[in-house]
């Protein structure tokens, strides 16, 4: 495939594109470096002070199906902006941002059960497991974070009538980004979950 062919529009849009893959394949292995150092770590200090029987918080599940329903709800959206379904667009948007807010909501959650359990990020209460769990976890909420405010433009522009199904680049890149953080917090959230069943 030729990336010269095409018009500015074309070009301009296959290179936002590629800019945004770029990101996510360098946020994919930042993340990938912390399960790393989890793993060794768990292994330099198994006999030492590395939790085996760690809990995640019942609110982190609460969390993964939140996330789920919202990437699905984006997607809907997508589907009725390809039709012109204008009003339905805007439930879609409006139920994405709303279940990405209860996401992040669950998540602090979370960390108040951890808390609760006892354990800090830092000082005599923490623990080199759960530190980790808090840096992983709070890492993921900055991106979530960023995809909110792309969805908040997303739905500012919508209602600005900005898109239409023969102009989508700024919704499909929001959506895009959207669902990888979706995914990243299932590979996230399940790694942790059966980590301590193989260690």
């Amino acid at each position: 495939m030729d990336l010269t062919q095409g018009t500015q529009q074309v070009k301009n849009s296959r290179a936002k594109k590629m800019m945004l893959w770029f990101g996510i394949g360098g946020l994919i292995m930042s993340f990938a470096g912390l399960i790393s150092a989890f793993i060794v770590s768990s292994k330099q200090r198994m006999n030492v002070d590395w939790l085996v029987d760690f809990q995640l918080p019942s609110a982190f599940f609460t969390s993964l199906v939140l996330i789920l329903l919202s990437s699905l709800t984006f997607m809907l959206g997508k589907r009725a902006l390809q039709q012109n379904k204008m009003q339905m667009v805007t439930v879609w948007l409006l139920a994405t941002l709303g279940l990405g807010i209860g996401f992040v909501y669950s998540q602090f959650v979370g960390f108040g059960q951890i808390i609760i359990d006892g354990y800090n990020f830092t000082g005599p209460t923490s623990n080199i497991t759960m530190s980790y769990i808090y840096v992983i976890a709070v890492l993921h909420i900055t991106h979530v974070i960023a995809g909110l405010v792309c969805l908040i433009v997303v739905i500012y522009n919508h209602f600005k009538q900005k898109y239409n199904s023969n102009n989508m680049l700024g919704f499909e890149l929001a959506a895009n980004f959207w669902h990888f953080v979706d995914m990243l917090w299932l590979v996230l959230f399940l790694f942790l979950y059966f980590f301590r069943y193989i260690i």
